[in-house]
């Protein structure tokens, strides 16, 4: 089982690791968007400006700047240390036990503007790179991503559950993976599509799928795992489960 996540926007600092070693980082084939992408992001970095523009970055926010500039300088951290925010909130690798991380380093792994793909123990930089930024002189990250990122993904070879926000899932869909929609219920029975508070719920899905030691290969048997975890999850398209939450636990 492959799960992937979304990036954060926002990243621990730091680090204790090496600096960035792209031949060292999973999905070798990758490595030539990646070079591409790296350069481009420390080139422009040398224009504060530009790159607000291209990052959609504000006046208060250059130390953001500074971090694409080192970017092969920089001390890295696992990918599953280096974001942060609600999603990794929930799903607190510092607390796994070292089993538990090989497990996750092994099933989580996280969607990448700048990167691609990072398996849970891929050690990169801190850095800035939204799927939807609009690199000067570059395609699309779309555009450069699709053709190389999707057949990593499709030749997985085991059940992916995407987890990735629009705009990354967006970069390169994954035919066949499996998709969870979060909706709230109100006593009343009406029901919403969590926003904001989707990632802490999808980030619990995650540590789920990262702590057990079922191997499920479907759709169907996800479902049944899920719902042993006792969550509510209902099937009602092919690979698209909903987790349904009570509306008063939805930002709990």
């Amino acid at each position: 089982m492959l799960v992937l996540l979304p990036p954060s926007e926002t990243k621990h600092p730091g680090g204790d690791g090496a600096p960035l070693d792209l031949p060292g980082l999973s999905s070798p084939e990758l490595n030539p968007v990646r070079e591409r992408l790296v350069a481009a992001v420390e080139a422009l970095a040398a224009d504060v400006p530009a790159s607000r523009a291209a990052l959609g970055l504000g006046r208060t926010q250059d130390d953001e700047i500074a971090r694409n500039a080192a970017v092969r300088s920089a001390p890295t951290l696992p990918a599953l240390d280096r974001y942060t925010g609600v999603l990794y909130d929930a799903l607190d690798v510092r607390s796994f036990t070292r089993g538990q991380r090989r497990r996750a380093d092994a099933r989580l792994a996280v969607g990448s503007a700048l990167f691609g793909l990072l398996r849970g123990g891929d050690r990169v930089p801190a850095y800035r790179l939204s799927a939807g930024s609009q690199l000067p002189g570059l395609p699309t990250l779309r555009a450069l991503w699709k053709p190389v990122l999707t057949p990593v993904l499709a030749g997985a070879g085991e059940l992916v559950v995407d987890l990735r926000s629009g705009g990354y899932a967006d970069l390169a869909p994954v035919p066949g993976a499996v998709t969870v929609q979060v909706l709230s219920e109100r006593p009343d029975g009406t029901r919403s599509v969590v926003s904001h508070f989707n990632k802490a719920h999808k980030g619990r899905i995650a540590r789920l799928l990262a702590l057990t030691t079922a191997e499920p290969d479907s759709v169907v048997r996800l479902r049944a795992l899920l719902r042993r975890a006792g969550l509510h999850v209902e099937h009602h398209a092919p690979e698209e489960l909903t987790l349904v939450v009570p509306a008063d636990a939805v930002v709990r």
